[in-house]
């Protein structure tokens, strides 16, 4: 059952004016950010990260996790935030290039126990959209096997082992490369964990997108 607070936190979002969760000014007729913290998302292609072994263009993130992107994704996860994703996830698209090819947005699944509590899922929020943008299909071709830890909550050493916690739903993605999307990649052990399952299918390239890192 989604959590009643939540709930309610999003109705008063769309009835009540609101501070832009980036900055703290106050919104006018746009929803989500405001013009100065939109202009600030600007997605960009990492060729080094802890999800590819050598340099390689791979993953498209929009920063660092400190300041606007910090409060944008912690508005998003646990303040209701919602309409944040419209905004994240065009952003994050605009960065995908072309030649990438990508046929099929996946998002990281969370838990069934933790969207129950959550009432969604954010990183499927975000992968909606940017399937949008990009004209594929989001597909929900991943499914958590067990609860893990929340990875950005804990020191490195501590973090869950990730092996066996993702599995893939047969036959449900179309061929081509597949861009997984999450809000935040911390060590890379859970994007691994999926870009590993989604590879071991048989797909031929799978890349990135997340908020922050």
């Amino acid at each position: 059952m989604a959590d009643p607070a939540a709930t309610l936190s999003g109705w008063l979002r769309r009835l009540l004016p609101q501070p832009c969760p980036g900055c703290g000014a106050q919104l006018g007729a746009e929803r989500g950010l405001c013009p100065a913290c939109r202009a600030g998302l600007r997605p960009r292609v990492d060729s080094h990260s802890p999800l590819r072994g050598r340099a390689q263009p791979h993953l498209i993130t929009l920063g660092e996790y400190r300041g606007v992107h910090r409060r944008a994704v912690r508005a998003l996860k646990f303040g209701g935030a919602r309409d944040l994703a419209g905004v994240l996830g065009e952003a994050l698209a605009a960065g995908v290039p072309q030649d990438w090819n990508v046929r099929a947005v996946v998002p990281v699944p969370l838990h069934a126990s933790r969207q129950r509590q959550r009432g969604f899922n954010q990183a499927a929020l975000l992968g909606s959209v940017v399937a949008v943008q990009l004209g594929v299909p989001c597909v929900d071709a991943l499914i958590r096997t067990r609860a893990t830890g929340q990875q950005a909550k804990q020191h490195a050493a501590q973090r869950d082992h990730m092996d066996g916690a993702f599995a893939l739903r047969p036959g449900v993605l179309p061929p081509g490369a597949v861009l997984i999307v999450d809000d935040v990649l911390t060590t890379g052990a859970t994007l691994n964990a999926c870009q590993e399952v989604v590879l071991g299918s048989g797909v031929p390239e799978v890349y990135a997108a997340v908020v922050a890192r």
